[in-house]
């Protein structure tokens, strides 16, 4: 009997093994294509078209009809920069104070003090956003909202015709957004904080202090560096969303162009369903632009953090 002959059966198994193998990544494949791929390909032909869904005549093509329209009006760019603003608002407190409150956690001796605390502090992350929404909408109401009475009634710092007008449209608006996202994803944050504290070697600190080094010595050249990869991976997925913000924005600002929540996704939303003329072609191009630009600001910051790294 031949090798060939031998290995010929051997050779059908594993490949059998393999087709099986692959077989298991045709669900996740379906489902990526279908979910994620299709769509996104679909609205990039969209942008390229005069799309409009209530409309019986069919889409034609306009090239960059659509681009240009949009990147020539001035609210596409004020959209974007408003956008921006509330992610500087936004950024620092998804990242300081989760950091501030990991590393004091994360010296809690107690097991059962540290488990509370970690629970304590996920009770925002669990709870669904409509109630998140309504609870703070409530917050700051002009007139009942415990926040203006605070103000207004225990501290006298306001009266009731000069109180601060939270929601509405003001300048207040989006960094009274930003106060409340910082504290819905508190606790969230915490996690991938104390995660990463936990992946430290303890022997670094205890290596540093043995050196003379202070507290602050040893968080900036112990616990900083090695939180780095942490603290990249929630700036870049903390930008796209707060770049991307729109349900906050059309419950506590709606579509007056003159808001500061009226942002690039909200100007796509407004031209997509809210207008009469429903121009989904022209609100794809907005789309993809507002895509772009927040690709081309994560590539950046990739590239920031892992130098540091």
């Amino acid at each position: 009997m031949s090798t060939a002959s031998l290995t010929h059966p051997h050779r059908a198994l594993a490949l059998r093994r393999d087709l099986l193998t692959w077989a298991f990544l045709v669900p996740a494949v379906a489902f990526f294509v279908g979910y994620q791929a299709y769509p996104i390909i679909r609205v990039v032909w969209l942008s390229f078209t005069d799309f409009q869904y209530l409309s019986n005549e069919p889409a034609n093509f306009v090239g960059f009809d659509n681009y240009v329209s949009a990147l020539s009006d001035p609210l596409m760019w004020a959209s974007l920069w408003r956008a921006t603003l509330f992610t500087l608002m936004f950024l620092p407190g998804c990242i300081v104070l989760p950091l501030i409150l990991a590393i004091l956690i994360d010296r809690v001796q107690n097991p059962v003090l540290a488990t509370v605390y970690r629970v304590i502090l996920l009770i925002p992350a669990v709870i669904p956003s409509t109630l998140v929404f309504v609870l703070w909408k409530w917050m700051y109401n002009f007139q009942s909202g415990p926040i203006n009475h605070f103000l207004v009634n225990t501290m006298g710092w306001f009266s009731l015709q000069d109180a601060p007008q939270w929601l509405g449209g003001t300048a207040l608006t989006l960094p009274a957004i930003a106060v409340m996202e910082v504290w819905w994803g508190l606790g969230y944050h915490t996690i991938y904080f104390l995660a990463g504290l936990a992946a430290i070697p303890k022997d670094l600190p205890e290596a540093a202090r043995i050196d003379g080094a202070n507290e602050w010595q040893m968080f900036w050249h112990v616990t900083l560096p090695g939180l780095m990869p942490i603290m990249m991976i929630l700036v870049v997925l903390r930008f796209g969303t707060a770049m991307a913000v729109i349900d906050e924005y059309l419950i506590f600002g709606g579509f007056n162009r003159e808001s500061p929540t009226y942002t690039w996704t909200i100007f796509m939303y407004d031209q997509a369903f809210k207008l009469g003329l429903w121009r989904q072609g022209f609100a794809a191009a907005i789309g993809m632009i507002g895509a772009v630009a927040m690709m081309i600001v994560m590539v950046i910051l990739l590239r920031v953090f892992r130098t540091r790294g």
